[in-house]
Order: C-alpha cells, then structure tokens, then sequence
C-alpha cells in the first residue's frame, strides 16, 4: 500500500470567530438575538468570536442561524478559490 505524502498550502489562516462577528454585524442582528437563537449567553457569543476554530456541530448551527453557509470558507482554502 503506498502511502502518500500531503502538502500543507495554508494561505493565510482563517479566523472562524471573526467571520461570523462579520456576518451578523452584516445581517443587522443583535448580538443578543444571535445568543438567543443558539441558547446561549451574550458572554459565549464572544468567546466565539475570538475562536481561531471551532466544531462542526457548532459551526453547522451558526449556519443555519445566521443564513449563511461558513464551510463555504474553508472549501474556497481548499480548492483556492475566494
């Protein structure tokens, strides 16, 4: 069996909390709303927001709240797209 032999390309690296910091400041929500819609306290949307990562799960969640698809910006790394 051949082992194969990975390349890192990391382009910049991407900092998830302030993406989505970004996209609610966009979607003219609160960000009391947003913890509200995730059942959370306003406290722990901030540490979001200073997250380099995060889960999936969570990052699903975040998605489907705000209306906007975040793993698109982990793809567009992938393939070297924007």
């Amino acid at each position: 069996m051949k082992v194969r032999k990975t390349t890192k390309k990391h382009v910049g690296k991407i900092e998830i909390g302030l993406e989505i910091k970004s996209r609610l400041m966009d979607s003219g929500h609160s960000v009391v709303w947003f913890a509200e819609q995730l059942g959370c306290s306003r406290t722990n949307i901030y540490k979001i927001f200073a997250k380099k990562s995060i889960s999936t799960e969570e990052l699903f969640k975040i998605s489907e709240v705000l209306g906007y698809d975040f793993f698109k910006i982990y793809s567009s790394k992938l393939y070297g797209r924007k």
